[in-house]
C-alpha cells in the first residue's frame, strides 16, 4: 500500500475492504454482525487510526445505542479475525489491507496529519526472525510502528 493520493477513490477502498472482510468471515465461519460491520466501516472511514471512544461517538451520532463494551467486543472480534490492527502508540485501530493471510504488522504513522500506512516487508520480518532466533526466541507476532512524516506533510515543509 502507498500513501493515498488526492485522486484516491476512498469509497472504492472501503467497498473493497468490506467485501474482503465479508469473504474472510465467510471463509472462517464467523458472523459479521451489523455492529461489527459498522465498526469496521467506521475504522475504514479514513486512513487514520481511530480510537474506541471516537467510534462510540460516531455510533451514537448515527443512533446506535452501543456502550463501550460493545465497541471493544466488536474491535476484539475484528482484530482476532485479522480485519483490523491495533496501533499501540495511539491506542487506536486501522483496517487491515491483507485480511485472510498471516503477516506481521509494520506501520508508517505520520505524526503531523495522522495518516497510517500498513507495510508488508518480508525482509524486515526475516531480519527480526533471524535476530530473535540467534537468541533462541521464536516470534509469534510482531507489530512495528514507525512515526515520521508522510510525503504530503514533508512537501508542506513540516519537520519531523
Amino acid at each position: 500500500m502507498s500513501f493515498p493520493v488526492p485522486q484516491h477513490d476512498h469509497g472504492a477502498c472501503i467497498r473493497a475492504a468490506m467485501a474482503a472482510a465479508e469473504e474472510e468471515c465467510r471463509r472462517r465461519g464467523a458472523r459479521l454482525t451489523d455492529i461489527r460491520r459498522r465498526v469496521l466501516e467506521l475504522v475504514w472511514g479514513s486512513h487514520r487510526p481511530v480510537g474506541a471512544y471516537a467510534l462510540l461517538d460516531s455510533l451514537a451520532k448515527e443512533g446506535w445505542s452501543a456502550a463501550p463494551p460493545t465497541v471493544y467486543r466488536a474491535l476484539e472480534f475484528l482484530q482476532s479475525h485479522g480485519l483490523v490492527h491495533r496501533i499501540a502508540l495511539l491506542n487506536a485501530f486501522v483496517g487491515c489491507i491483507h485480511p485472510g493471510h498471516a503477516h506481521a504488522g509494520q506501520f508508517l504513522l505520520c505524526g503531523e496529519c495522522g495518516i497510517a500506512v500498513e507495510l508488508e516487508d518480508r525482509e524486515v520480518d526475516g531480519a527480526i526472525g533471524r535476530a530473535a532466533g540467534r537468541l533462541g526466541f521464536t516470534v509469534a507476532r510482531q507489530t512495528i510502528e514507525i512515526e515520521g512524516l508522510c510525503p504530503d506533510c514533508r512537501a508542506k515543509g513540516k519537520a519531523p
